[in-house]
């Protein structure tokens, strides 16, 4: 049982020569400290049963030794709005599913945080690969890239794109996966069985990653069957991902989730067909420089390619930047401001 309490008074210890002495912690000075060594206030004793989990607005929670940190924050009211799915235990970000084996101060971090958003579509995206491998276990689903107002844009491979029904059926399945309230268990893995696991599962590029990991163990993920490494912490079950929905976009479709502004709103998605022709575009020249992914990319590196890419990728670059002028010179007489937009060190 959790329960708010008063701190326990805090102590000092102290070595002195030849034996070692706990003092209470309001003490003024080292010189105005009277006291009996041989009081036996003072002795060795068995781990208490129950630990405290001090919060930052000094509230005191205290409950049983190893539980997880989500059965502390149990207690707490006012986060109907901005969900806990994470928490700094002694200044270090946590999953909910951390034991408290010590007393220890505690923050909880929610979905108004990055840190905390960061969790929740982590979770979101191994949810919707897990719904996707339940209907669909013949075919791919790939997370291309981020959307304006919340978003991930995501297309499928080995078969045509989701029908509207298809796109209604997987949401389906995701929402009966948040009802039934999976858990997502964590294992500690070798990196070898990892690696022979992508191999059966024919992910290639997971493969080609994992080979130049120096760590020689790798942390995933299970759910409802699946596995899977997503570089990061997740929430405990699927119970916690009541936001999210699946739109048609173009040639794939969008997982829309909250923003951290609104973390329990999904906010409508804009259309935008010229940034995702620049993203196909992108994703093409990946493909003829043979860098679609960061394993070929490493690879790359590795044969001493870099030089090589640089001087490809500039010369596309340069193609589009032609393009672009012949495009403006061709409306010369109806434009009078051009905008150029892109990333830092693109050229712009």
């Amino acid at each position: 049982m959790m329960v708010f309490t008063e701190p326990r008074e805090k102590t000092i210890i102290f070595i002195l020569i030849g034996r070692m002495i706990k003092y209470p912690s309001n003490i003024n000075q080292w010189g105005s400290i009277s006291m009996n060594v041989e009081d036996n206030q003072y002795r060795l004793t068995a781990p208490r049963a129950h630990v405290e989990v001090h919060l930052p607005d000094g509230n005191v929670i205290s409950g049983p030794r190893n539980m997880p940190i989500m059965e502390f924050f149990k207690v707490l009211e006012g986060y109907e709005d901005t969900p806990i799915v994470g928490a700094i235990i002694n200044g270090e970000l946590r999953e909910l599913t951390y034991p408290i084996k010590l007393d220890a101060n505690v923050r909880p971090v929610t979905m108004a945080e990055a840190d905390g958003m960061r969790i929740y579509r982590r979770s979101l995206v191994f949810l919707l690969e897990t719904a996707f491998s339940h209907l669909h276990p013949e075919a791919t689903v790939h997370v291309d890239h981020s959307v304006a107002h919340g978003g991930y844009y995501c297309r499928v491979t080995n078969r045509s794109q989701l029908t509207k029904e298809e796109l209604e059926s997987l949401e389906h399945e995701m929402t009966r996966l948040v009802e039934k309230d999976s858990s997502f268990v964590r294992h500690i893995v070798p990196l070898n069985e990892a690696i022979s696991y992508f191999r059966k599962a024919g992910e290639h590029e997971k493969i080609r990653l994992l080979s130049h990991r120096r760590k020689d163990y790798l942390t995933m993920y299970e759910l409802d069957g699946t596995f899977d490494y997503h570089h990061g912490y997740m929430v405990p079950s699927t119970g916690y991902l009541r936001w999210f929905k699946l739109s048609t976009t173009g040639d794939g479709f969008t997982l829309r989730f909250p923003r951290r502004k609104t973390p329990t709103e999904i906010l409508p998605v804009p259309e935008y067909p010229k940034l995702r022709k620049t993203f196909h575009q992108y994703g093409n020249w990946l493909h003829r420089l043979g860098i679609s992914s960061v394993g070929a990319l490493n690879d790359s590196i590795l044969k001493q390619n870099v030089s090589e890419l640089i001087l490809v990728s500039e010369a596309l670059h340069e193609q589009r930047v032609t393009e672009i002028a012949h495009m403006i010179t061709q409306r010369i007489d109806h434009i009078k401001i051009v905008l150029v937009a892109g990333p830092s060190a693109s050229g712009k």
